[in-house]
């Protein structure tokens, strides 16, 4: 039996050199260089678009974690990454060219893979499928994934809002309550007075902001979803009426209306982590700290997810998908890479792994993985397909969706100390789910 791979970026590459070698044949699909993204700039194999840093190897950041729980696991492209790594302080970054360029050698070289340069427009839910077309997946695959998952369970976004940690919000002055005081106080208020708020303004309209790709300036955003540097561009008091409206918001300990209030809405199941709301944005990051940072109660946040602007195709996973990577809707059809709604070069080749050793249990008939949530590749899968997801965006590896800690408070707040103890958890749960199967 042959598996198809749609997509030679980095998950679909780790994918099939997972199936190569468990002996299963695959043929691998990359429609570059006949049809270009706009962003890819050579013909190679799991080329990095962006940046050439991965993140951190320190094991008690959460992106160092799921690089040893890939090692753990038998990545095949880790090893790539390290012969091609150049010098970048704590950060694993990577000699860009030679990492595509021994990754393409080591694909068309094995003999398990077939790598065909070709754009498939259909999908065929007979034939043992990983989707791993990326965020810039082509228009007709689209249109055919949407056919195959449901009207609604393919979404393009243009904007993504901050998320921050929030054991770093200052709640001397951030209080909780709800507009109106109406139901459960659920979201997170930091109020502004005039001053604050001016100040805020003026860094945000004078903020640089990312230059977007050629193919990517003619987007239109939904007018419900617009930057709020776009917001703030028509007018000094167009957010005080829109996302930062005060009204509703009065300070139960101080009874005084504010004259602007950032609100935070809750991102994880545990409540670890919250989105900035309508904070959707394109500044580049260093603004958007400082942006961030100008907001009483927000004055040493820990941001966790930067907001984005850009186009990005990926499914509604926890509708779809089940935490093995596998479709609900056909158990032929796996996703993996960015296409799940996981952001970052580490978790696509994460994903990769997982989707190809997954596949190949599949199609041997095994019993398919599903990683303890202790661990860091566990907690995202299983953050991706939890499917009471209200407001589905994409994530990368972060500790606030592991699953808690059994430790006193004292303990949480020491971050160090309570990061290397989820990192020896990690690893302990990790070792002990792999020597049971």
């Amino acid at each position: 039996m042959r598996v198809r791979i749609i997509g030679g970026g980095l998950a679909g590459c780790e994918a099939a050199l997972q199936l190569a070698k468990r002996n299963i044949y695959t043929d691998l699909y990359e429609m570059r260089p006949s049809t270009t993204t706009g962003a890819h700039t050579t013909d190679k194999l799991a080329e990095f678009v962006c940046s050439n840093s991965l993140g951190s190897y320190d094991i008690t950041n959460a992106s160092g974690m799921l690089k040893h729980e890939m090692e753990a696991l038998g990545s095949e492209l880790m090893p790539v990454i390290f012969q091609s790594k150049v010098p970048a302080g704590g950060a694993l970054a990577i000699d860009r060219n030679i990492f595509s360029q021994t990754v393409t050698e080591k694909i068309t070289s094995n003999p398990y893979i077939n790598l065909i340069r070709q754009e498939i427009t259909t999908l065929d839910t007979s034939v043992p499928t990983i989707i791993a077309s990326g965020p810039l997946t082509s228009d007709k695959l689209a249109e055919s994934v949407k056919k195959f998952l449901g009207q609604n369970y393919l979404f393009f976004f243009d904007a993504v809002a901050p998320i921050i940690e929030k054991e770093s919000v200052n709640f001397d002055k951030a209080f909780y309550l709800n507009r109106y005081n109406k139901g459960l106080a659920d979201y997170i208020n930091c109020p502004m007075n005039k001053e604050e708020y001016l100040n805020f303004y003026n860094i945000l309209i004078n903020a640089p902001r990312i230059e977007l790709k050629s193919f990517e300036k003619n987007a239109k955003f939904f007018e419900s979803c617009l930057p709020i540097e776009i917001i703030a561009s028509r007018g000094e008091d167009t957010l005080r009426f829109g996302p930062l409206k005060p009204i509703g918001l009065v300070d139960p300990r101080t009874n005084i209306n504010n004259y602007a209030v950032v609100q935070l809405r809750q991102d994880d199941k545990k409540a670890d982590l919250y989105n900035l709301v309508g904070f959707q944005t394109n500044l580049k990051w260093d603004s958007q700290k400082e942006l961030i940072h100008s907001v009483p109660g927000l004055e040493n946040a820990n941001i966790v997810r930067y907001g984005v602007m850009h186009r990005n195709t990926f499914i509604n996973s926890p509708k779809v998908l089940a935490n093995t990577l596998q479709s609900r809707i056909s158990p032929n059809i796996f996703f993996a890479g960015q296409i799940t709604g996981t952001e970052g070069y580490t978790e696509s080749v994460a994903s990769g792994l997982l989707a190809g050793i997954n596949m190949a249990r599949y199609i041997n008939n095994e019993k398919l993985l599903e990683l303890p949530q202790e661990t860091m590749l566990g907690a995202l899968t299983s953050y991706i397909s939890f499917p009471d997801h209200s407001n589905f965006q994409p994530v990368n590896s972060n500790w606030g969706i592991v699953s808690e800690l059994d430790v006193d408070k004292k303990m949480k707040k020491n971050k160090k100390l309570k990061n290397q103890l989820l990192s020896e958890r990690a690893i302990n749960a990790l070792r002990s789910y792999l020597n049971m199967i």
